[in-house]
Protein backbone atom coordinates (compact mmCIF):
# COMPACT_ATOMS: atom_id res chain seq x y z
CA UNK A 1 0.00 0.00 0.00
CA UNK A 2 1.06 3.54 -0.44
CA UNK A 3 1.57 5.72 2.26
CA UNK A 4 -0.19 9.33 1.34
CA UNK A 5 0.54 10.65 4.40
CA UNK A 6 4.29 10.94 4.01
CA UNK A 7 3.84 13.68 1.57
CA UNK A 8 1.95 15.74 4.68
CA UNK A 9 4.72 14.62 7.36
CA UNK A 10 5.77 17.62 9.92
CA UNK A 11 8.90 18.92 8.59
CA UNK A 12 11.56 17.19 10.16
CA UNK A 13 9.89 13.65 10.43
CA UNK A 14 11.01 10.71 9.09
CA UNK A 15 9.48 7.89 6.78
CA UNK A 16 11.25 5.28 9.00
CA UNK A 17 12.72 4.70 12.66
CA UNK A 18 15.08 2.30 13.74
CA UNK A 19 13.50 0.09 15.98
CA UNK A 20 16.56 -1.60 17.15
CA UNK A 21 18.78 0.91 18.50
CA UNK A 22 18.41 -0.61 21.66
CA UNK A 23 18.80 -3.95 22.66
CA UNK A 24 15.93 -3.88 25.63
CA UNK A 25 14.32 -1.04 27.85
CA UNK A 26 16.65 -1.76 30.72
CA UNK A 27 19.47 -0.98 27.84
CA UNK A 28 17.88 2.26 26.97
CA UNK A 29 17.89 3.01 31.03
CA UNK A 30 21.21 2.50 31.59
CA UNK A 31 22.11 4.81 28.65
CA UNK A 32 19.51 7.59 29.80
CA UNK A 33 21.00 7.38 33.53
CA UNK A 34 24.69 7.11 32.15
CA UNK A 35 23.77 10.72 30.44
CA UNK A 36 21.36 12.59 33.11
CA UNK A 37 22.64 10.75 36.21
CA UNK A 38 22.76 14.15 37.76
CA UNK A 39 19.50 15.49 36.26
CA UNK A 40 15.73 15.21 38.38
CA UNK A 41 13.96 12.56 37.02
CA UNK A 42 10.85 12.01 38.82
CA UNK A 43 8.87 14.36 41.38
CA UNK A 44 6.35 12.93 43.97
CA UNK A 45 4.32 14.20 46.98
CA UNK A 46 6.84 16.67 47.89
CA UNK A 47 10.33 14.88 46.76
CA UNK A 48 12.35 14.38 43.84
CA UNK A 49 15.07 11.86 42.96
CA UNK A 50 17.74 11.92 40.57
CA UNK A 51 18.22 9.49 37.72
CA UNK A 52 21.09 8.64 39.66
CA UNK A 53 19.36 7.76 42.78
CA UNK A 54 16.22 6.37 40.44
CA UNK A 55 19.07 3.79 39.02
CA UNK A 56 20.57 2.69 42.09
CA UNK A 57 16.98 1.81 44.34
CA UNK A 58 15.79 -0.30 41.06
CA UNK A 59 19.14 -2.14 40.70
CA UNK A 60 18.12 -2.75 44.73
CA UNK A 61 15.10 -3.88 43.58
CA UNK A 62 15.91 -5.93 40.92
CA UNK A 63 18.55 -7.53 43.02
CA UNK A 64 15.81 -8.13 46.06
CA UNK A 65 13.56 -9.95 43.10
CA UNK A 66 16.69 -11.92 41.92
CA UNK A 67 17.06 -13.29 45.49
CA UNK A 68 13.51 -14.76 45.93
CA UNK A 69 12.80 -18.17 46.09
CA UNK A 70 11.61 -19.60 42.73
CA UNK A 71 11.82 -16.28 40.85
CA UNK A 72 13.38 -16.71 37.55
CA UNK A 73 13.39 -14.71 34.13
CA UNK A 74 10.82 -14.49 31.80
CA UNK A 75 8.16 -14.86 35.99
CA UNK A 76 5.32 -12.06 35.97
CA UNK A 77 5.39 -9.51 38.62
CA UNK A 78 2.22 -7.21 39.18
CA UNK A 79 2.53 -3.85 40.21
CA UNK A 80 -0.49 -2.56 41.97
CA UNK A 81 -0.59 1.18 42.79
CA UNK A 82 -1.21 4.76 41.56
CA UNK A 83 1.58 6.91 40.74
CA UNK A 84 4.38 7.39 43.25
CA UNK A 85 7.91 7.01 43.20
CA UNK A 86 7.54 3.18 44.12
CA UNK A 87 6.41 2.97 40.39
CA UNK A 88 9.05 3.48 38.00
CA UNK A 89 11.43 2.27 40.70
CA UNK A 90 9.38 -1.13 40.85
CA UNK A 91 8.91 -1.00 37.22
CA UNK A 92 12.53 -0.93 36.35
CA UNK A 93 13.67 -2.94 38.67
CA UNK A 94 11.47 -5.72 37.10
CA UNK A 95 12.38 -5.32 33.87
CA UNK A 96 16.16 -5.30 35.07
CA UNK A 97 15.64 -8.75 36.77
CA UNK A 98 14.55 -9.89 33.49
CA UNK A 99 11.03 -10.63 34.56
CA UNK A 100 7.23 -9.57 33.16
CA UNK A 101 5.25 -5.95 34.39
CA UNK A 102 1.89 -6.70 34.50
CA UNK A 103 0.23 -3.45 35.51
CA UNK A 104 -3.04 -3.68 38.07
CA UNK A 105 -5.72 -1.09 38.15
CA UNK A 106 -5.15 -0.55 41.97
CA UNK A 107 -9.21 -0.07 42.37
CA UNK A 108 -9.90 -3.31 41.09
CA UNK A 109 -12.32 -5.26 42.99
CA UNK A 110 -11.61 -8.81 44.33
CA UNK A 111 -13.10 -10.95 40.85
CA UNK A 112 -11.16 -8.62 38.58
CA UNK A 113 -7.70 -8.81 40.65
CA UNK A 114 -8.26 -12.00 41.21
CA UNK A 115 -9.18 -13.03 37.39
CA UNK A 116 -5.36 -10.53 36.14
CA UNK A 117 -3.38 -12.57 38.61
CA UNK A 118 -4.50 -16.17 37.67
CA UNK A 119 -4.01 -15.34 34.29
CA UNK A 120 -0.91 -13.80 33.94
CA UNK A 121 0.39 -16.66 36.16
CA UNK A 122 2.22 -13.83 38.48
CA UNK A 123 4.05 -14.82 41.05
CA UNK A 124 5.01 -11.88 43.01
CA UNK A 125 3.20 -8.50 43.65
CA UNK A 126 4.38 -5.09 44.77
CA UNK A 127 0.46 -3.61 46.36
CA UNK A 128 0.07 -0.42 48.13
CA UNK A 129 -1.47 -1.43 51.80
CA UNK A 130 -4.67 0.79 50.84
CA UNK A 131 -5.44 -2.25 48.58
CA UNK A 132 -3.54 -5.13 50.60
CA UNK A 133 -7.27 -6.18 51.80
CA UNK A 134 -8.74 -6.97 48.67
CA UNK A 135 -5.79 -8.65 48.11
CA UNK A 136 -5.96 -10.57 51.22
CA UNK A 137 -9.28 -11.99 49.65
CA UNK A 138 -7.96 -13.36 46.66
CA UNK A 139 -4.80 -14.51 47.31
CA UNK A 140 -4.94 -18.26 47.97
CA UNK A 141 -6.52 -18.38 44.64
CA UNK A 142 -3.95 -16.79 42.88
CA UNK A 143 -0.28 -18.07 42.13
CA UNK A 144 1.30 -15.72 43.70
CA UNK A 145 3.94 -16.41 46.09
CA UNK A 146 5.77 -13.33 47.44
CA UNK A 147 3.86 -10.14 48.51
CA UNK A 148 5.88 -6.48 48.75
CA UNK A 149 3.83 -3.99 50.47
CA UNK A 150 4.12 -0.08 50.65
CA UNK A 151 2.50 3.06 52.02
CA UNK A 152 2.21 6.21 50.09
CA UNK A 153 4.81 8.07 51.56
CA UNK A 154 7.67 5.25 51.79
CA UNK A 155 10.49 6.85 49.38
CA UNK A 156 9.88 10.50 51.19
CA UNK A 157 12.33 11.81 53.46
CA UNK A 158 11.99 11.95 57.38
CA UNK A 159 9.83 13.09 59.07
CA UNK A 160 7.39 13.59 55.85
CA UNK A 161 7.47 9.30 55.22
CA UNK A 162 6.12 9.24 58.94
CA UNK A 163 3.64 12.04 58.72
CA UNK A 164 1.99 10.91 55.54
CA UNK A 165 1.85 7.30 56.17
CA UNK A 166 0.41 8.38 59.41
CA UNK A 167 -2.32 11.19 58.38
CA UNK A 168 -3.52 8.21 55.66
CA UNK A 169 -3.51 5.32 57.79
CA UNK A 170 -4.86 7.06 61.47
CA UNK A 171 -6.21 10.32 60.13
CA UNK A 172 -8.11 9.80 57.15
CA UNK A 173 -8.32 6.36 57.36
CA UNK A 174 -7.44 5.36 53.93
CA UNK A 175 -5.80 2.04 54.78
CA UNK A 176 -8.77 -1.12 55.63
CA UNK A 177 -7.49 -3.81 58.02
CA UNK A 178 -5.54 -6.60 56.33
CA UNK A 179 -3.15 -9.42 56.68
CA UNK A 180 -1.04 -11.06 55.08
CA UNK A 181 1.32 -13.42 56.55
CA UNK A 182 4.84 -13.22 55.22
CA UNK A 183 4.18 -9.88 53.58
CA UNK A 184 7.52 -7.67 53.45
CA UNK A 185 7.82 -3.95 53.15
CA UNK A 186 9.09 -2.37 50.32
CA UNK A 187 11.92 -0.45 52.22
CA UNK A 188 12.53 -4.24 53.52
CA UNK A 189 12.89 -5.43 50.19
CA UNK A 190 15.28 -2.29 48.80
CA UNK A 191 17.28 -3.05 51.94
CA UNK A 192 17.85 -6.54 51.16
CA UNK A 193 18.34 -5.88 47.69
CA UNK A 194 21.25 -3.61 48.66
CA UNK A 195 23.04 -6.23 50.26
CA UNK A 196 22.98 -8.43 46.88
CA UNK A 197 24.75 -8.26 44.37
CA UNK A 198 22.82 -7.57 41.24
CA UNK A 199 23.59 -9.80 38.09
CA UNK A 200 22.24 -7.98 34.51
CA UNK A 201 20.70 -10.40 32.81
CA UNK A 202 20.36 -10.68 28.85
CA UNK A 203 17.30 -9.71 27.22
CA UNK A 204 16.38 -10.39 23.73
CA UNK A 205 14.28 -7.31 21.97
CA UNK A 206 11.51 -9.98 21.24
CA UNK A 207 11.33 -10.85 24.86
CA UNK A 208 7.94 -9.62 26.65
CA UNK A 209 8.27 -6.92 28.70
CA UNK A 210 4.59 -6.16 29.80
CA UNK A 211 1.74 -7.61 30.08
CA UNK A 212 -0.97 -4.89 29.83
CA UNK A 213 -4.03 -5.83 30.14
CA UNK A 214 -7.01 -4.52 28.37
CA UNK A 215 -10.69 -5.59 26.64
CA UNK A 216 -10.72 -8.22 24.34
CA UNK A 217 -13.62 -9.03 21.12
CA UNK A 218 -15.14 -11.31 23.63
CA UNK A 219 -15.30 -8.42 26.61
CA UNK A 220 -12.84 -10.51 28.94
CA UNK A 221 -9.96 -8.71 30.17
CA UNK A 222 -6.83 -10.06 28.12
CA UNK A 223 -3.26 -9.64 28.58
CA UNK A 224 -1.62 -8.21 25.37
CA UNK A 225 2.42 -9.06 25.44
CA UNK A 226 4.45 -6.38 24.68
CA UNK A 227 7.44 -7.23 23.76
CA UNK A 228 10.74 -4.76 24.33
CA UNK A 229 10.85 -3.76 20.73
CA UNK A 230 7.03 -2.79 21.09
CA UNK A 231 7.61 -0.17 23.67
CA UNK A 232 11.13 0.79 22.25
CA UNK A 233 9.84 1.51 18.87
CA UNK A 234 6.84 3.40 20.13
CA UNK A 235 9.02 5.13 22.07
CA UNK A 236 11.13 6.19 19.29
CA UNK A 237 7.88 6.92 16.77
CA UNK A 238 6.33 9.18 19.82
CA UNK A 239 9.32 10.79 20.83
CA UNK A 240 10.36 12.16 17.10
CA UNK A 241 6.98 12.98 16.62
CA UNK A 242 6.32 15.43 20.12
CA UNK A 243 10.15 16.38 20.43
CA UNK A 244 11.20 19.08 18.05
CA UNK A 245 11.39 22.13 20.19
CA UNK A 246 12.24 19.70 23.65
CA UNK A 247 16.33 20.31 25.17
CA UNK A 248 17.95 17.74 26.79
CA UNK A 249 17.41 17.87 30.81
CA UNK A 250 15.38 20.65 31.17
CA UNK A 251 11.60 19.64 30.35
CA UNK A 252 9.37 19.25 33.01
CA UNK A 253 6.56 16.67 31.82
CA UNK A 254 3.47 16.65 34.29
CA UNK A 255 1.88 12.97 34.48
CA UNK A 256 -1.62 13.01 35.40
CA UNK A 257 -2.80 9.85 33.93
CA UNK A 258 -1.95 6.61 36.24
CA UNK A 259 1.29 4.48 35.04
CA UNK A 260 -0.15 1.81 35.03
CA UNK A 261 -2.23 2.96 32.02
CA UNK A 262 -0.43 2.39 28.54
CA UNK A 263 -0.28 5.97 27.38
CA UNK A 264 1.04 7.10 30.36
CA UNK A 265 4.14 4.26 30.60
CA UNK A 266 5.15 4.75 27.21
CA UNK A 267 4.79 8.73 27.31
CA UNK A 268 7.47 8.14 30.54
CA UNK A 269 9.69 6.46 28.65
CA UNK A 270 9.28 8.95 26.08
CA UNK A 271 9.92 11.82 28.00
CA UNK A 272 12.89 10.38 30.22
CA UNK A 273 14.87 9.66 27.14
CA UNK A 274 15.45 13.09 26.76
CA UNK A 275 16.40 13.61 30.35
CA UNK A 276 12.86 15.17 31.72
CA UNK A 277 11.80 15.25 34.94
CA UNK A 278 8.39 13.87 35.22
CA UNK A 279 6.11 14.80 37.74
CA UNK A 280 3.53 11.89 39.14
CA UNK A 281 0.61 12.83 40.21
CA UNK A 282 -1.04 10.30 42.45
CA UNK A 283 -4.54 11.38 42.53
CA UNK A 284 -5.48 13.43 39.59
CA UNK A 285 -9.39 13.34 40.27
CA UNK A 286 -8.52 16.19 43.08
CA UNK A 287 -8.38 19.01 40.48
CA UNK A 288 -7.48 21.91 42.92
CA UNK A 289 -4.80 20.00 44.38
CA UNK A 290 -3.66 19.45 40.87
CA UNK A 291 -3.87 23.04 40.13
CA UNK A 292 -2.18 23.66 43.24
CA UNK A 293 0.76 21.45 42.34
CA UNK A 294 0.46 22.55 38.96
CA UNK A 295 1.40 25.96 40.32
CA UNK A 296 4.49 24.93 41.77
CA UNK A 297 5.99 23.86 38.00
CA UNK A 298 7.15 26.25 34.93
CA UNK A 299 5.88 22.91 33.27
CA UNK A 300 6.41 22.64 29.46
CA UNK A 301 4.93 19.18 28.91
CA UNK A 302 1.81 17.60 29.67
CA UNK A 303 -0.46 14.18 28.45
CA UNK A 304 -4.47 14.22 29.26
CA UNK A 305 -7.71 12.90 28.45
CA UNK A 306 -10.73 15.08 27.71
CA UNK A 307 -12.06 14.83 31.02
CA UNK A 308 -9.28 15.92 32.27
CA UNK A 309 -8.55 18.89 30.18
CA UNK A 310 -12.42 19.79 30.42
CA UNK A 311 -12.54 19.29 34.42
CA UNK A 312 -9.04 21.46 34.66
CA UNK A 313 -10.47 24.19 32.53
CA UNK A 314 -13.66 24.62 34.96
CA UNK A 315 -11.59 24.47 38.56
CA UNK A 316 -10.85 27.51 40.20
CA UNK A 317 -7.23 29.12 39.58
CA UNK A 318 -6.53 27.10 36.30
CA UNK A 319 -6.67 29.94 34.29
CA UNK A 320 -4.00 31.94 36.25
CA UNK A 321 -1.33 29.40 36.19
CA UNK A 322 2.02 30.41 34.56
CA UNK A 323 1.71 28.34 30.95
CA UNK A 324 5.12 30.32 29.46
CA UNK A 325 7.21 27.38 29.46
CA UNK A 326 4.48 25.31 28.09
CA UNK A 327 5.60 23.72 24.97
CA UNK A 328 3.41 20.55 24.02
CA UNK A 329 0.41 19.31 25.28
CA UNK A 330 -1.14 15.53 24.55
CA UNK A 331 -4.52 14.16 24.24
CA UNK A 332 -5.20 10.62 24.18
CA UNK A 333 -7.52 7.53 25.52
CA UNK A 334 -10.34 9.25 23.88
CA UNK A 335 -11.63 12.01 21.54
CA UNK A 336 -10.54 15.45 22.39
CA UNK A 337 -13.98 17.70 22.17
CA UNK A 338 -13.56 20.83 20.38
CA UNK A 339 -14.98 22.93 22.71
CA UNK A 340 -12.26 21.75 25.21
CA UNK A 341 -9.84 22.16 22.82
CA UNK A 342 -10.86 25.31 22.19
CA UNK A 343 -10.87 26.90 25.83
CA UNK A 344 -7.77 24.90 26.11
CA UNK A 345 -5.86 27.15 23.11
CA UNK A 346 -7.68 30.31 25.25
CA UNK A 347 -6.40 29.55 28.41
CA UNK A 348 -3.04 27.87 27.96
CA UNK A 349 -1.94 29.60 24.45
CA UNK A 350 -1.39 26.29 23.56
CA UNK A 351 -2.90 23.74 21.21
CA UNK A 352 -3.80 19.93 22.40
CA UNK A 353 -2.14 17.58 19.90
CA UNK A 354 -4.65 14.74 19.56
CA UNK A 355 -2.94 11.64 19.17
CA UNK A 356 -4.66 8.19 19.05
CA UNK A 357 -3.88 4.27 20.12
CA UNK A 358 -4.59 1.56 21.59
CA UNK A 359 -2.85 -1.16 24.23
CA UNK A 360 -2.08 -3.60 21.36
CA UNK A 361 0.19 -0.46 19.64
CA UNK A 362 1.66 -0.02 22.61
CA UNK A 363 0.09 2.25 22.57
CA UNK A 364 0.93 5.23 19.36
CA UNK A 365 -0.69 4.89 15.84
CA UNK A 366 -1.41 8.60 14.65
CA UNK A 367 -1.04 12.10 15.52
CA UNK A 368 -2.08 15.26 14.59
CA UNK A 369 1.37 17.78 13.78
CA UNK A 370 2.22 19.92 16.69
CA UNK A 371 0.64 23.45 16.63
CA UNK A 372 -2.36 22.57 15.00
CA UNK A 373 -5.85 23.32 15.95
CA UNK A 374 -8.36 20.70 16.49
CA UNK A 375 -9.39 19.18 13.48
CA UNK A 376 -11.75 16.72 14.21
CA UNK A 377 -9.14 13.88 13.19
CA UNK A 378 -6.44 11.66 14.79
CA UNK A 379 -3.98 13.17 12.17
CA UNK A 380 -1.28 11.04 10.38
CA UNK A 381 -0.06 8.00 11.02
CA UNK A 382 3.56 7.23 12.63
CA UNK A 383 6.69 6.69 11.02
CA UNK A 384 7.04 3.03 10.29
CA UNK A 385 3.26 2.53 10.61
CA UNK A 386 1.06 2.02 8.21
CA UNK A 387 -2.84 1.95 8.58
CA UNK A 388 -5.70 0.62 6.23
CA UNK A 389 -9.52 0.99 6.62
CA UNK A 390 -11.16 -2.63 5.58
CA UNK A 391 -14.48 -3.80 5.25
CA UNK A 392 -15.64 -6.72 7.17
CA UNK A 393 -14.51 -9.35 4.70
CA UNK A 394 -11.10 -7.70 4.96
CA UNK A 395 -11.02 -5.88 2.01
CA UNK A 396 -9.02 -2.42 1.51
CA UNK A 397 -11.50 0.78 1.49
CA UNK A 398 -10.96 3.57 -0.74
CA UNK A 399 -9.85 6.78 0.82
CA UNK A 400 -12.17 9.89 1.18
CA UNK A 401 -11.67 12.24 -1.60
CA UNK A 402 -14.40 14.97 -0.13
CA UNK A 403 -17.33 13.14 -2.32
CA UNK A 404 -19.42 10.43 -3.03
CA UNK A 405 -20.89 8.55 -0.35
CA UNK A 406 -18.31 9.03 2.93
CA UNK A 407 -20.06 5.82 4.17
CA UNK A 408 -18.30 3.57 1.35
CA UNK A 409 -15.06 4.61 2.65
CA UNK A 410 -15.80 4.01 6.35
CA UNK A 411 -14.50 0.48 7.96
CA UNK A 412 -12.28 -1.16 10.70
CA UNK A 413 -9.03 0.78 11.02
CA UNK A 414 -6.28 -2.22 10.67
CA UNK A 415 -2.52 -1.22 11.50
CA UNK A 416 0.58 -2.42 10.73
CA UNK A 417 4.18 -1.69 12.78
CA UNK A 418 7.06 -2.58 15.10
CA UNK A 419 4.71 -1.57 17.87
CA UNK A 420 1.86 -3.87 17.33
CA UNK A 421 1.74 -6.46 19.96
CA UNK A 422 3.56 -10.20 19.58
CA UNK A 423 -0.49 -11.61 20.64
CA UNK A 424 -2.77 -12.15 23.77
CA UNK A 425 -0.63 -14.09 26.58
CA UNK A 426 -1.92 -17.72 26.50
CA UNK A 427 -5.17 -17.28 24.16
CA UNK A 428 -4.12 -17.96 20.49
CA UNK A 429 -7.86 -17.69 19.80
CA UNK A 430 -8.37 -13.89 20.54
CA UNK A 431 -5.23 -13.05 18.95
CA UNK A 432 -6.42 -14.56 15.80
CA UNK A 433 -9.66 -12.23 16.18
CA UNK A 434 -7.65 -9.38 15.97
CA UNK A 435 -4.41 -10.39 13.85
CA UNK A 436 -4.36 -11.03 10.41
CA UNK A 437 -2.08 -10.73 7.77
CA UNK A 438 -0.03 -9.07 10.12
CA UNK A 439 -2.05 -6.43 10.45
CA UNK A 440 -3.75 -5.76 13.93
CA UNK A 441 -7.74 -5.04 13.63
CA UNK A 442 -8.41 -2.33 16.14
CA UNK A 443 -12.05 -2.22 16.28
CA UNK A 444 -12.46 1.47 15.45
CA UNK A 445 -14.32 2.65 12.90
CA UNK A 446 -13.27 5.49 10.52
CA UNK A 447 -11.58 6.74 7.12
CA UNK A 448 -8.83 7.86 5.78
CA UNK A 449 -8.68 11.04 3.52
CA UNK A 450 -6.81 12.38 -0.02
CA UNK A 451 -4.26 13.55 2.48
CA UNK A 452 -3.13 10.48 4.12
CA UNK A 453 -5.13 12.12 7.26
CA UNK A 454 -6.89 9.42 9.52
CA UNK A 455 -10.43 9.90 11.15
CA UNK A 456 -12.27 8.11 13.79
CA UNK A 457 -15.92 7.80 13.55
CA UNK A 458 -16.28 5.92 16.77
CA UNK A 459 -15.83 2.54 18.49
CA UNK A 460 -17.40 -0.71 16.60
CA UNK A 461 -18.89 -2.07 19.74
CA UNK A 462 -20.60 1.59 20.62
CA UNK A 463 -21.89 2.23 17.16
CA UNK A 464 -25.64 3.02 17.61
CA UNK A 465 -28.10 1.58 14.96
CA UNK A 466 -30.97 4.03 14.17
CA UNK A 467 -33.67 2.69 11.95
CA UNK A 468 -30.67 0.59 9.95
CA UNK A 469 -28.60 4.15 10.10
CA UNK A 470 -25.06 4.08 11.41
CA UNK A 471 -25.35 6.64 14.40
CA UNK A 472 -21.98 7.47 16.45
CA UNK A 473 -21.69 8.76 20.07
CA UNK A 474 -18.27 10.79 19.53
CA UNK A 475 -20.54 13.00 17.12
CA UNK A 476 -23.44 13.24 19.60
CA UNK A 477 -21.22 13.85 22.31
CA UNK A 478 -19.24 16.53 20.32
CA UNK A 479 -22.73 18.70 19.62
CA UNK A 480 -24.09 18.11 23.03
CA UNK A 481 -21.03 19.48 25.23
CA UNK A 482 -20.81 22.76 22.34
CA UNK A 483 -23.87 23.99 25.04
CA UNK A 484 -23.01 26.25 27.96
CA UNK A 485 -25.40 24.63 30.03
CA UNK A 486 -23.36 21.23 29.94
CA UNK A 487 -20.30 20.54 32.10
CA UNK A 488 -19.70 16.93 29.76
CA UNK A 489 -21.94 13.77 28.67
CA UNK A 490 -21.65 10.97 27.30
CA UNK A 491 -23.66 9.15 24.99
CA UNK A 492 -25.38 5.67 24.36
CA UNK A 493 -27.89 3.79 22.70
CA UNK A 494 -30.65 1.79 24.30
CA UNK A 495 -33.74 -0.35 23.02
CA UNK A 496 -36.53 1.37 21.02
CA UNK A 497 -39.44 -0.69 19.80
CA UNK A 498 -39.79 1.22 16.81
CA UNK A 499 -36.34 2.08 15.61
CA UNK A 500 -33.88 -0.59 17.20
CA UNK A 501 -31.93 1.56 19.40
CA UNK A 502 -32.50 5.14 20.12
CA UNK A 503 -29.46 7.85 21.89
CA UNK A 504 -29.44 8.22 25.22
CA UNK A 505 -26.89 11.15 26.50
CA UNK A 506 -26.49 11.51 30.19
CA UNK A 507 -25.23 14.74 31.14
CA UNK A 508 -23.85 16.75 34.21
CA UNK A 509 -25.13 19.96 33.73
CA UNK A 510 -22.67 23.43 34.58
CA UNK A 511 -26.03 25.50 34.51
CA UNK A 512 -27.97 23.63 37.52
CA UNK A 513 -31.25 25.63 35.10
CA UNK A 514 -30.36 23.47 32.05
CA UNK A 515 -33.51 21.62 30.75
CA UNK A 516 -33.96 18.85 28.85
CA UNK A 517 -36.29 20.63 26.03
CA UNK A 518 -33.28 23.16 25.97
CA UNK A 519 -30.57 20.55 24.93
CA UNK A 520 -33.17 19.06 22.35
CA UNK A 521 -33.51 22.26 21.02
CA UNK A 522 -29.95 22.58 20.06
CA UNK A 523 -29.34 19.35 18.81
CA UNK A 524 -32.39 20.05 16.21
CA UNK A 525 -29.88 22.49 14.90
CA UNK A 526 -26.79 20.76 14.39
CA UNK A 527 -28.14 16.64 14.05
CA UNK A 528 -30.47 14.98 11.38
CA UNK A 529 -33.53 13.22 13.37
CA UNK A 530 -32.13 9.59 13.62
CA UNK A 531 -29.03 11.10 15.43
CA UNK A 532 -30.82 13.53 18.07
CA UNK A 533 -31.06 12.06 21.46
CA UNK A 534 -34.62 10.82 22.52
CA UNK A 535 -33.41 10.43 26.32
CA UNK A 536 -32.09 12.67 27.86
CA UNK A 537 -30.73 11.94 31.67
CA UNK A 538 -29.33 14.31 34.05
CA UNK A 539 -26.52 13.47 36.58
CA UNK A 540 -24.16 14.60 39.24
CA UNK A 541 -21.44 12.60 37.66
CA UNK A 542 -20.53 10.58 34.96
CA UNK A 543 -18.80 6.47 35.37
CA UNK A 544 -15.03 6.71 33.97
CA UNK A 545 -12.40 4.81 34.21
CA UNK A 546 -9.35 5.42 36.07
CA UNK A 547 -7.78 7.33 33.20
CA UNK A 548 -11.02 9.33 32.96
CA UNK A 549 -12.95 7.57 29.64
CA UNK A 550 -16.59 7.94 29.92
CA UNK A 551 -17.58 4.29 30.37
CA UNK A 552 -20.16 3.62 27.97
CA UNK A 553 -21.74 0.72 29.20
CA UNK A 554 -22.54 1.37 32.35
CA UNK A 555 -24.68 4.57 31.18
CA UNK A 556 -25.95 2.04 28.39
CA UNK A 557 -26.65 -0.43 31.51
CA UNK A 558 -27.96 2.34 33.45
CA UNK A 559 -32.32 3.47 33.50
CA UNK A 560 -33.23 5.88 31.28
CA UNK A 561 -34.51 8.08 33.87
CA UNK A 562 -37.43 10.64 33.78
Amino acid sequence: MKRIWLENYPEGIPAEIDADLFMSIPDLFEKIVLKFAARPACHNLGRTISFAELEQLSRDFAAFLQGLPGMNKGDRVAIMAPNLLQYPVALFGILRAGMIVVNVNPLYTPRELEYQLKDSGAKTIVIVDNFAGVLQQVLGHTAVEHVITTQLGDLLTWPKRWIVNFVVKKVKKMVPAWRIDNAISFRAALARGAARSFKPVEMGREDVAFLQYTGGTTGVSKGAMLTHRNILANVEQTGIWVSASFKEGSEIAIAPLPMYHIFCLTSTLSFMKWGSLMVLITNPRDLPALVKELGRWKFSVMTGVNTLFNGLLNTTGFDRLDFSALKVVVGGGAAVQESVARRWQQATGRYITEAYGLTEASPGVCANPLEMPWSGNIGFPFPSTDVSVRDGSFNELPVWTGEGDIEKCTGELCVRGPQVMKGYWNNPEETAEVMQDGWLKTGDVGYLDAKGCVTITDRKKDMILVSGFNVYPNEIEGVVATHPGVLECGAVGVPDDKSGEAVKVVIVRKDSNLTKEAVIEHCKAQLTGYKRPRHIEFRDVLPKSPIGKVLRRDLRDAPNGE
